[in-house]
C-alpha cells in the first residue's frame, strides 16, 4: 500500500529531477502541499514526514484545522491559494503566511488595511488569468504590470510573486512561460505554477512554488 510519506518522497524526487534537467537547484523549488478537503490527521502525516508548506483554498476550512497544527509545528507555512472574498480578509491576514490570490484592487486595499490593523504582513502573489477565461479569477496579462505597481506603490502590499492556473484544455507550458516572463519583468522572485498533472513542466519553466494535492493525498477526500 502506498503511504502519504511514499507519495511525498516520489513527488520530491520528481521535482528534483525536473529541476536538475533544467539546470536549477532543486532547493529553489518549494512544494506546497494542497490539503483542501483533507483533515488535520492527513496533514499531520505529511508534517511528520518533514513537509512544512501547505496550501488551502478556503479560509473557513483552514481555520478549522490549521491553528492547532501551527501551534504544534511553529515552522509550518500556510498559503491561501483559492479566491478570497473581501469579507474574509481579516481572517486570512490572521491565519495565512502567504496569500497567492490577490486579483483586484478592492481586495488589495482591504488586505492593506487589515495588515496595518493586525501588524501582520503575509506575503502576496498576484493571481494572473493567463488564459483570459471569463469564469476564472485573476488579472489579465495586459494589466499585470499596472496592477503590480498599484499593489506595491499605492497599497504598500508585500508583493513577492505571481500565480496562475492555466486553462484545462490548453498546453500549460505556454502559460507557465508567460507567467515567468511577467514575473521577471516586474522584478518578482516567486512564481507559483504547476499542479499534480503538470508540476514537472512548471519546474522546468521556472516555478519557485508548485501546488500539489492529488499526487500527495490521493483523490480528494480519500
Amino acid at each position: 500500500m502506498t503511504t502519504t510519506t511514499d507519495r511525498l518522497t516520489a513527488v520530491r524526487q520528481r521535482i528534483a529531477a525536473a529541476a536538475q534537467e533544467a539546470g536549477r537547484d532543486p532547493a529553489s523549488v518549494t512544494l506546497v502541499a494542497v490539503s483542501k478537503t483533507h483533515g488535520a490527521e492527513r496533514v499531520r502525516e505529511l508534517l511528520q514526514a518533514g513537509q512544512r508548506t501547505f496550501g488551502e483554498n478556503r479560509v473557513q476550512e483552514a481555520e478549522g484545522k490549521f491553528p492547532a497544527l501551527k501551534a504544534e509545528y511553529p515552522d509550518l507555512e500556510l498559503h491561501l491559494i483559492g479566491p478570497l472574498q473581501t469579507n474574509k480578509a481579516r481572517e486570512a491576514v490572521a491565519l495565512f503566511d502567504v496569500i497567492q490570490s490577490v486579483d483586484r484592487e478592492r481586495l488589495a486595499a482591504t488586505l492593506a488595511k487589515e495588515m496595518d490593523r493586525a501588524g501582520r504582513r503575509p506575503r502576496c502573489y498576484i493571481q494572473v488569468n493567463t488564459g483570459e477565461e471569463e469564469q476564472k479569477a485573476g488579472v489579465v496579462p495586459a494589466e499585470v504590470d499596472t496592477f503590480v505597481a498599484v499593489c506595491r506603490d499605492t497599497h504598500k502590499l508585500p508583493v513577492v510573486g505571481l500565480m496562475c492556473i492555466p486553462p484545462v484544455d490548453e498546453e500549460p507550458a505556454l502559460h507557465f512561460a508567460l507567467l515567468a516572463k511577467m514575473a521577471a519583468r516586474n522584478g518578482l522572485a516567486c512564481v507559483s505554477m504547476g499542479m499534480s498533472a503538470d508540476y514537472e513542466t512548471a519546474v522546468k519553466l521556472g516555478a519557485t512554488h508548485v501546488r500539489v494535492g492529488t499526487a500527495l493525498f490521493g483523490e480528494r477526500g480519500s
